[in-house]
């Protein structure tokens, strides 16, 4: 099998907007189902060769589509993707403030769905694809990229900032903290921030706290070797216990956490973590 992973650092106007920006790409895996998974992130993806094949999107009622390049909101439920053994592509992980100021809409705008490029930013989209897979090279695609998204991006775009400060005071915890507790260090009432926070994320606050929980523990778990200590991560990362941890696993990726590793074991065996650039569902 052949693997290649690019982290790419990306501009400094693009920090605390993009979280990680990824080229990949994958070849001689056996032909099957990867599961796309709730992240604190929105995906975008371009991809180098084949399209996207997306069997099954977070949203049910969203039919199967094929895409160049996809942008995909915050959701609970995993994607379900066709491969042919083979995928290359670059991945930008975007934060609830990218997607204002990059993609010109609040996050609650494409929760649960999945969208090609151009149909979220028109013409500058299909530049955008166009140019990354005519590029020679990684710095090449990275480049036209960061340059198309630049042009577009909006600077007078951005979250509420209690609702900044609320998605904020969620991930900096790994999701332990209590809805109540954000409430109050943001000033707002529990109704009041379920409201505002679910508009612009597509997420409740609870909702959050549990993808970024199972996010941390997803990335723990694919880089560890040999046996796998569910109860200590569990106690790790914030769960009641490992029974907590299974429930929630099977809940979000529609798998347990040994079987996932399983069915995804070619994806995830040879993938260095991601480094964070902001104080990556990752579609591939």
């Amino acid at each position: 099998m052949r693997t290649e992973w690019v982290d790419h650092r990306v501009h400094p106007a693009l920090r605390g907007l993009v979280a990680t920006a990824v080229g990949y790409r994958q070849e001689g895996l056996a032909p099957g189902l990867h599961r796309g998974l709730p992240s604190p992130h929105l995906t975008f993806v371009v991809t180098l060769d084949e399209p996207l094949v997306l069997l099954a999107h977070p949203d049910p009622g969203q039919a199967p589509g094929r895409y160049d390049g996809l942008v995909g909101g915050l959701h609970t439920r995993p994607a379900l993707i066709e491969h042919p053994g083979r995928q290359a592509g670059l991945q930008l992980s975007l934060t609830p403030a990218g997607a204002r100021a990059l993609l010109g809409v609040p996050a609650g705008a494409l929760a649960s769905l999945d969208a090609p490029v151009d149909d979220v930013l028109g013409a500058p989209g299909r530049e955008l694809v166009d140019r990354v897979r005519s590029a020679p090279d990684w710095r090449g695609r990275f480049g036209a990229v960061e340059q198309v998204l630049l042009r577009s991006a909006r600077q007078d775009s951005a979250p509420a900032p209690e609702v900044a400060e609320a998605w904020r005071l969620t991930t900096a915890a790994g999701g332990r903290l209590r809805v109540a507790e954000v409430a109050a260090r943001v000033g707002w009432s529990d109704r009041h921030l379920e409201k505002r926070f679910r508009a612009e994320t597509g997420l409740s606050p609870k909702e959050a706290a549990r993808v970024v929980r199972f996010d941390r523990a997803r990335r723990v778990l694919a880089t560890r070797a040999g046996a796998r200590d569910l109860a200590g991560l569990a106690a790790d990362l914030g769960f009641a216990d490992q029974a907590h941890l299974t429930r929630e696993w099977r809940a979000l990726t529609g798998l347990s956490p040994t079987g996932w590793l399983a069915a995804e074991f070619g994806f995830v065996q040879d993938r260095p973590p991601q480094r964070e650039q902001a104080a990556a569902h990752d579609h591939t």
